[in-house]
Parts: structure tokens; sequence; C-alpha cells
């Protein structure tokens, strides 16, 4: 089994790397090959002794998507973005990566198609940020896609590519909105989301963190642990299940600022609270007021897609994936 994945150096790209080494898809490990593809050299997962090619591409420039597609992989997953703060402060590079660069990959695969009648499966990361506006607290698999963002219109514009190729039969396509992830290992990055994990993470190394938004900020968020799960899932499920809507929202828990911190006093007590600092920025506010709180995901649900039944489960999965199972 040939797999590629684009956005490889990334956080999840990198988990769901990893575990394809620790846990193949397929019985057979010695068939697994590996194409990890970034803006910046990925590693290859530590322990791999199989084929791994590693390759620094921009899905933006002519004749990228050629060159992650010259081994003919059996599936692509397409995790590469910019993040939603990025892409609200940068409007062209927004739409080149996050739009033009899936169109540019998804547009190479229909030519290689017509030539060879090579058809993969493209398993996509898309965001509850195609939601937006006037939802309610509770959002249904019939909900219409509304973004109030140019990172949620950029994803539901790739939705809807994703939806027609997958009709005009020139690859097994799938959709996942991925819920926010937190508790996000490493340092803060751009994305608007990002205080949420970072009210957990900083403090329970000892570090001060800032709280952008009131504590009753409410938001839909997973783990790690579960995104790699998602990903996973999506290799193996029959996609004639999906019927004509091949994007799905993704389980996860409905959680606001002041239940996360209660979680953390459980697990880390008063001192590690303390450490978390309140500033109000109205620009960070305004973009999460826009954003989904909650969902109501049947469809993934009913397909097998499973997440956490606690956020302090989130965090202590954090703890012993990244903190070795200790607390400052």
């Amino acid at each position: 089994m040939h797999i590629l994945v684009i956005g490889a150096a990334g956080m999840i790209g990198r988990k769901f790397a990893e575990s394809l080494v620790k846990k193949p898809l397929s019985a057979d490990h010695a068939s697994l090959r590996l194409t990890l593809a970034d803006v910046i050299a990925p590693d290859t997962p530590a322990g791999f002794t199989g084929h791994c090619e590693t390759l620094t591409c921009d899905l933006t420039q002519h004749g990228a998507a050629e060159r992650l597609l010259n081994g003919r992989p059996d599936i692509i997953y397409h995790l590469a973005a910019i993040v939603s703060g990025e892409a609200e402060a940068d409007f062209t590079k927004g739409y080149a990566v996050n739009l033009d660069g899936t169109r540019a990959l998804f547009e190479t695969i229909r030519q290689v198609n017509d030539r060879e009648g090579w058809k993969p499966r493209v398993v996509f990361a898309s965001s509850n940020a195609v939601f937006g506006g006037d939802f309610p607290d509770i959002i249904s698999d019939d909900y219409i896609l509304t973004p109030q963002t140019s990172y949620g219109t950029q994803k539901a514009i790739c939705e809807l590519l994703l939806a027609d190729y997958r009709r005009r039969n020139i690859f097994d396509g799938i959709g996942l909105r991925l819920p926010t992830i937190c508790v996000r290992p490493g340092k803060p990055n751009r994305a608007a989301s990002g205080f949420f994990s970072g009210i957990i993470r900083e403090p329970l190394v000892g570090q001060e963190a800032i709280l952008p938004v009131p504590d009753t900020t409410r938001h839909w968020m997973t783990s790690p642990r579960s995104a790699v799960q998602f990903l996973r899932h999506a290799a193996t499920l029959d996609l004639s299940l999906l019927g004509e809507r091949p994007n799905l929202s993704m389980p996860a828990l409905s959680i606001t600022v002041g239940e996360q911190i209660a979680a953390l006093r459980r697990i880390a007590g008063d001192k590690a609270v303390a450490l978390i600092r309140r500033a109000p920025d109205e620009a960070i506010a305004r973009i999460v007021a826009g954003w989904a709180r909650g969902f109501d995901p049947q469809r993934a649900l009913a397909l097998g897609f499973k997440t956490e039944q606690s956020f302090d489960e989130i965090i202590q999965a954090h703890i012993d994936d990244e903190l070795g199972g200790r607390i400052a």
C-alpha cells in the first residue's frame, strides 16, 4: 500500500505518519510505502525501515502536483493548509494555498485518471469553519454551509470540488471536517483557535498562558489522538456508505473555556490554573464567535468515527503522549 501525506510536517501529519509505522493499515507491514510531503522537509517516522520518500513541495507551484503523484499512491491524504488566523490576515495567500493548491491536486489526478484510469482514494482535511453566521447551538448533518471567514469559505469550496470530482468517478473521496484539535503540542501557531490549547499546554509545564476570550466561550474540540484515528478510519471505510454526501462532520466535545479550566484544575490543581492570564482580544473573540459551538454528527458516528467522552481524557492524553505522564 502506497500512502501519500501532503502536509506531513504538520502536527497531525507527523502523528498520523508515526501511527502508520506503529500500526499499519494493512496486515502486510512490509508492503507499506510512504511519501511524505510539505513545504518544509518532513521527517521519516522513527523506526520505519520500509520505503519512505520525503519531499519538499509547495502545491501552489507549477508542476508540484505532478511530482507528488508520480508514484501513483493508493491513498492521498491532503492535510496541507494555511490556518484560520493566517488565512484571514493574508487573503491572497489563503486562497492560493487552501483553494488553488487543492484544485491543482484534484485536477492533476483527473488528468492522470483520463490517461491511465488511475483512481486513488483522497482523504481531505476540511474544517468546522465551513459553518458560520446565525447557526443553532447544535448543528445537524443537514445544516447548510454558511462560512463567515475566508478560511471557512476556502474549505467549503474544496468540499464542493471533492464531491464533484468524486461524482465524476475521478477519485474515491471523503472530506473530514476536523474539530479544533486540543491539546496541540509544541509552539503556538497562527490559528485563531490556538489559545484553546495554550490555556492547557502552557500551565501544565509551569508557563503562563493568555486567554483572549470569556470563560463562557463554547467550542467543538477533540484530541490529536482522535484526529489521527479519524484519518486512519477514513482509509478503510466503505465509501459507498457515504452516498452523494462525502463530507462529514467529525465527532468531538462541546466544551466551554470554563469547563476546560475546571478540568485543568482537577488534573493539575490551582497552581496550574493560576498561570492563565485573561487578556481580552476583540479581534480573536469576533472570529471565534462566528464558529460552531456543537454538532450532532450522526452520520460520522454511524460510520464508526469515535472521540473522547470528557475533556479530562483529552488533557490526560496530552500528558501521556507529550509530557511522559508527568506535569510541572
